[in-house]
């Protein structure tokens, strides 16, 4: 490791952080920065099935990549919500979306649904996105619509068919592969990174080291020692199982939702591709055996998951004391990895850190203030991720397991509890910290408390005076625009098949540089076995 301009990157690890990087850093330096993606094999991870945030569009836009260019080879679908299904009781759901809450008199209309309650349903009442879920439809903007009144979605996607496009997009501008098996990471005197040993390509020296080898975090904490803080404190599950299951999604129809639902030792999300159901078991070692567990699986996703392999794993939620000593930047599970209920998948988290990878960018001098600033911007989502996956439990209303009677008797992180009890008097509003760099808005923790049943919040006392009208108006707005889009706009399987999903691009060809949108201007897991619980500690 020098002490100059870090103008080499070198990127550990072959999956889709890995490639992410890459093509991200490309994106942003192009030829000003030199970038080497050093892979090996996978082995042992979980399904590579990815629900994404809404925001993950701003990736796509960055690298100029409209959704014809990739959705199609990783048999992406749309999400325009997580269905929250059974946490309040057998039956029950409520749908979160990425939708942004109108406003009536200064409050968001969730708010205002306390007190009017205009219909059983407050997610139908506040917001478009959940009679397009309910209605199966996806409404594709035109391309001279106005941004500002599109209705935001994610993705669900094949995280491996990403990694290849992803890579091949940053070959084609410029970045070197090198596959193979690590060996070593030897320090220089200083204890910094001075180079990646494989057995193929021996010494891989570079400027800056981006540690994308996942949990084991081969390059931060097994070289660098960076202790990891757990989040198993708060959070009540500690095992996976996992399976992807072949089915004909025309006949069954392709939900534009992740859905996540509630059983007796756990939960069970589900993510629609465009040929297959993956899903997944997220429960607790204590009330479950893993054959239980897989078998809870199986049957929910029905027939399909006949014959489907299943993948077991532990669930380590939690996060590095750091994600960036000295030449190393973790970024992805590498640097933390949230209970999987906030579906903050791979791709959403590698964003987010990309984001802020690039605005902290060391320069020559390497100050220590940019280091700082991506660890204190890095420990901010992370925690946030594990206070709203906490916030599910504390406000479920099931109760009829000792699971979940269990769950609520879990330590709340942070300053939670305290604002868990100024919630039951004002629902979270302005004053509501943002948690760090794409932090979730306040309407959606009051989203959560009314859907989840057990803790829902008061109507604020100002509402009354400020009387009703305006409210009246939004909760008719969000009517007539829902009927409006579920007229006009597609089933999901309908979206796909326009978008080219029913013929992708055959293997090997590119069409990654012919993409509809502008490029952004230049501005400036796997070999090693799972590191498992041993060198945890509690935050």
């Amino acid at each position: 490791m020098s002490t100059h301009y870090p103008g080499k990157v070198v990127i550990v690890g072959s999956g889709v952080a890995g490639a992410m990087t890459a093509a991200y850093l490309k994106a942003a330096f192009g030829d000003r920065c030199e970038v080497v993606l050093a892979g090996f094999p996978p082995a042992g991870e979980p399904a590579g099935h990815e629900s994404t945030l809404g925001d993950i569009q701003d990736f796509f836009d960055f690298l100029g990549l409209a959704e014809e260019d990739w959705m199609p080879s990783c048999d992406a679908t749309c999400k325009l919500a997580v269905r929250v299904q059974d946490w309040s009781g057998p039956g029950q759901y409520f749908y979160l979306p990425f939708e942004p809450a109108r406003r009536a008199g200064g409050f968001p209309l969730t708010e205002w649904w306390l007190r009017q309650r205009p219909s059983g349903r407050f997610d139908r009442d506040c917001f478009v996105s959940a009679w397009l879920c309910d209605a199966g439809r996806v409404p594709r903007p035109a391309a001279d619509a106005d941004p500002a009144a599109a209705v935001p979605y994610g993705y669900h996607l094949d995280s491996a068919a990403l990694a290849r496009l992803l890579t091949r997009y940053a070959v084609e501008r410029g970045a070197v592969t090198l596959n193979g098996t690590p060996t070593d990471v030897r320090l220089d005197a200083r204890g910094w990174i001075e180079c990646l040993v494989t057995e193929e390509h021996g010494e891989i020296h570079g400027d800056l080291f981006v540690d994308c080898t996942g949990e084991r975090g081969l390059l931060l904490h097994r070289a660098l020692k960076v202790p990891r803080v757990s989040h198993r404190d708060t959070l009540p599950n500690d095992s996976l199982v996992t399976l992807e299951a072949p089915a004909d999604m025309r006949a069954r129809g392709i939900p534009p939702y992740t859905t996540v639902t509630a059983r007796g030792a756990g939960w069970i999300w589900t993510v629609p591709l465009f040929d297959r159901i993956g899903a997944g078991h997220a429960y607790a070692a204590e009330y479950c055996t893993p054959e239980e567990a897989e078998r809870a699986l199986r049957e929910h996703v029905g027939p399909e998951a006949a014959g489907a392999a299943a993948v077991h794993s532990p669930l380590l939620p939690g996060r590095g004391a750091q994600a960036w000593k000295h030449n190393c930047v973790a970024v992805g599970a590498s640097a933390g990895r949230g209970e999987p209920l906030g579906t903050v998948g791979e791709a959403s988290a590698t964003h987010h850190a990309l984001e802020q990878l690039v605005r902290h960018f060391p320069g020559a001098d390497w100050h220590p203030r940019l280091r700082d600033g991506f660890n204190a911007a890095t420990a901010a989502l992370l925690d946030a991720e594990r206070e709203f996956a906490t916030l599910h439990y504390q406000g479920a209303a099931r109760d009829d397991t000792q699971y979940w009677r269990d769950a609520k008797t879990l330590a709340l992180p942070g300053d939670l509890a305290a604002r868990l009890d100024g919630w039951r008097v004002l629902p979270p509003g302005p004053e509501h910290p943002g948690r760090g760099h794409r932090g979730r808005p306040a309407h959606a923790y009051t989203s959560v408390l009314i859907g989840t049943g057990g803790a829902p919040p008061r109507v604020p006392a100002a509402l009354p005076l400020i009387g009703d009208a305006a409210a009246l108006r939004e909760f008719a707005a969000v009517r007539h625009t829902a009927a409006a889009l579920t007229d006009a706009s597609p089933t999901a399987y309908e979206f796909l098949v326009r978008l080219g999903a029913a013929s992708p691009p055959a293997d090997g060809c590119s069409v990654l540089s012919t993409g509809q949108r502008r490029r952004p201007p230049q501005v400036r897991e796997e070999v090693f076995p799972h590191q498992g619980r041993d060198g945890w500690k509690n935050a």
